[in-house]
């Protein structure tokens, strides 16, 4: 072809991709300085929902990215397991709920950004922390610039560039970010050897992305790569045994310093970074806990409160991109080996984690059920669509210490972000498992305005607005900006109170919902109207005539030996362990749909099995379809996954033992034995 036609035919491709971004935010200018993103030349404080494509399957990925939406995520984020797409050497597969291509187009039909976290090493929980078995019998050393496992990771870029292809950002496509590697504490040449790995295959993105923890023996040069940070409320990884041991607590003060002293303390001997390098980037988080899996050692039960409060923390504290990690739970799919951590593999053997379920009690489930935190979380979500042009510029500042020791109850907790005479003032009166007292008396000022003094109750978390909005200020939360109405949300326990900066002054203000304003356009709702606002009504659901019949069919035999891993914690049981568990059948009346399956038990581990039989009646076939270790939480299963075929499921049921080294939470029945206690189906 002529060079005249190419530039034709350039100009057209250019003016085609052009007229496809402006039908959304894909494909729009991003930029980036030391407080955040802007996109199409507006500031930005976007919500990061984590989401493990491969983990779920096909024909349920548009349905929860829109669940995902609807619960205030602006990006997704996703890891691309090696190991679930070269399990066998050579053989890549890119099919059914492992191609990573399709689940880029639905993110762009659902107009959601996506961050690629490609590896090659992982963790996420996965068997070697991602990377394939194959891989250590090469003798080359793994996440190095060693180059024989450069080359494996050059092979890996390139494949995972032909599903991205025609997907990047400047294509009008979701991809807009790009992480190498994780949780990497070596020197910053081998990231940079990476991001030259992708570049050459073809990435071209806005930006690209490192976890912010450990700190590098030696950095990368600025700006190559953002560092993101993270924090949680508890940590299935911990060695020990006790409730709220580490330094968790810390994530519930509000503090300058980004990092987190909990974040991979199994494999890291954690060293504070410091603050001076820090500064110079824009403050985001990518795994803020939205719940916590459950390890065999250890099995943290978490709340609702849990995750609000450490993503309004860290909100408060500075941060302008909240991220979640998990923010929807997962299943690990079918391999030629389990593709869960564990204690007896080569690599990332820190833990022994379930074979199958990937729940992490996130936002939304393994099977797409939404935890309490999932609403709960949602007006502080709409909150930043609607004011984060104007939070991503303010500074934060503490008037209060930042230096509490666990169940400090000295006083109240409490930061301000703000810029001129404009400001939020942020309250946390929460910390996981202690009890925090009601704070009375408290005075609170920003920008020159001091509130009344108030009592703020045991438990209560807030964001107060100065002069935003022509309030001039309010002891109720902003939630969201849209067709010219404000809605703010009454704090429970706290009186509203609003002061408008034309002095109209109201006080003691009920709720009145979405359809009367309290003054002008002003709204106030209670907290669980904000939780639902401007979410579609959902259908009520049909009532299932589903019957499920749970028959014992076989008592415990004798119990295992409960042995300690080479990483000096207690090993989950073995398939063969299970020859003596508590075994039940599991039949239904008819054959299951869209149903939930919610088993209430007591035991130590559980599994489900799906059976198939031949017309005989004889059993053809069974296979692991989902297993829990106890904590005090029902053990799910969605129904609509039965393998083709499967007319029956398998119940078995390791009992709990005294003295395990185990740590269970205190809403688990730790008496030793196995019972089912009620199953139902929704």
């Amino acid at each position: 072809m002529r060079s005249e036609g190419r530039a034709v035919v350039a100009a057209w491709l250019w003016l085609l991709v052009a007229v496809v971004a402006e039908a959304g935010v894909l494909g729009k200018p991003v930029t980036w300085d030391r407080y955040g993103l802007t996109m199409d030349g507006r500031r930005v404080c976007p919500v990061m929902g984590e989401i493990h494509y491969s983990r779920l399957p096909v024909n349920e990925w548009q349905q929860e990215l829109r669940k995902m939406k609807d619960g205030g995520v602006t990006i997704v984020a996703t890891y691309v397991f090696w190991n679930h797409v070269e399990e066998q050497e050579g053989i890549f597969r890119w099919d059914g709920q492992r191609s990573l291509r399709r689940f880029l187009e639905l993110c762009k039909q659902e107009e959601l950004p996506v961050v690629l976290r490609m590896g090659p090493f992982c963790h996420g929980e996965a068997r070697n922390g991602g990377i394939p078995d194959w891989v250590f019998t090469k003798g080359c050393k793994t996440r190095s610039e060693d180059r024989v496992f450069l080359g494996f990771a050059e092979n890996l870029y390139r494949q995972i560039f032909t599903q991205v292809q025609g997907l990047q950002w400047k294509d009008g496509g979701p991809v807009i970010a790009a992480q190498f590697d994780n949780e990497y504490r070596g020197r910053g040449s081998y990231l940079m050897a990476l991001k030259k790995i992708a570049l050459d295959a073809g990435f071209d993105l806005p930006f690209y992305t490192r976890t912010g923890w450990p700190e590098l023996a030696t950095p990368v040069p600025f700006g190559e790569m953002l560092p993101l940070y993270g924090d949680y409320a508890d940590g299935f990884w911990d060695r020990t045994l006790g409730e709220t041991d580490g330094n968790y607590y810390k994530a519930f003060n509000f503090k300058a310093f980004r990092s987190s002293t909990a974040i991979a303390t199994e494999q890291i001997d954690y060293s504070q970074p410091s603050a001076t390098s820090q500064e110079s980037y824009p403050y985001f988080t990518c795994e803020l806990g939205g719940g916590m899996a459950t390890a065999y050692h250890r099995r943290p039960y978490v709340y609702p409160e849990d995750a609000y409060s450490m993503a309004l923390v860290k909100l408060g504290s500075g941060s302008n991109l909240l991220g979640y990690y998990m923010y929807h739970g997962g299943t690990n799919p079918e391999g030629l080996t389990t593709l869960n951590e564990n204690q007896r593999t080569v690599a990332t053997n820190y833990n022994d984690m379930p074979v199958k379920t990937y729940d992490f009690q996130a936002p939304l489930g393994e099977f797409g059920q939404t935890y309490p935190q999932y609403y709960m979380l949602r007006p502080l979500h709409l909150f930043m669509q609607s004011w984060g042009d104007v939070l991503a510029t303010m500074d934060s500042s503490f008037p209060v210490s930042q230096d509490l020791q666990k169940g400090d109850d000295s006083g109240l907790r409490w930061a301000v972000r703000s810029e001129g005479e404009r400001g939020f003032i942020f309250i946390n009166n929460y910390e996981r498992l202690q009890l925090l007292s009601a704070k009375r008396d408290v005075s609170l000022s920003a920008c020159g305005v001091t509130l009344p003094k108030l009592t703020v109750p045991s438990g209560a978390m807030a964001i107060f607005p100065v002069n935003i909005e022509g309030i001039r200020y309010a002891t109720a939360q902003l939630v969201a900006k849209r067709d010219g109405k404000l809605y703010l949300m009454q704090v429970d326990g706290i009186s509203t109170s609003i002061v408008m900066q034309n002095g109209k002054t109201l006080r003691n203000v009920k709720p009145r919902g979405k359809e009367r304003p309290i003054y002008n356009n002003v709204y106030l709702l209670t907290r669980q109207e904000a939780e639902q606002l401007f979410l579609e009504t959902p259908p009520a659901p049909a009532a299932t005539d589903l019957k499920v019949t749970c028959t014992k069919t076989k008592p415990a035999g004798a119990l295992r030996q409960i042995s300690i891993g080479v990483q000096k914690v207690a090993e989950e049981p073995q398939d063969a362990d299970f020859e003596q568990a508590a075994v039940y059948r599991l039949t239904f009346s008819k054959v299951p749909s869209n149903e939930l399956l919610s088993i209430n038990y007591r035991g130590d581990v559980a599994r489900l099995y799906a059976i198939t039989r031949s017309a005989d009646g004889s059993e053809s076939g069974r296979r692991l379809v989902a297993d829990n270790f106890y904590y005090g939480r029902p053990f799910l299963y969605g129904l609509w996954r039965l393998p083709e075929g499967a007319t029956e499921l398998e119940l078995r049921i390791l009992p709990l033992q005294e003295n395990m080294p185990v740590y269970l939470p205190r809403e688990a029945d730790k008496t030793p034995g196995e019972q089912v206690n009620e199953i139902v189906i929704r």
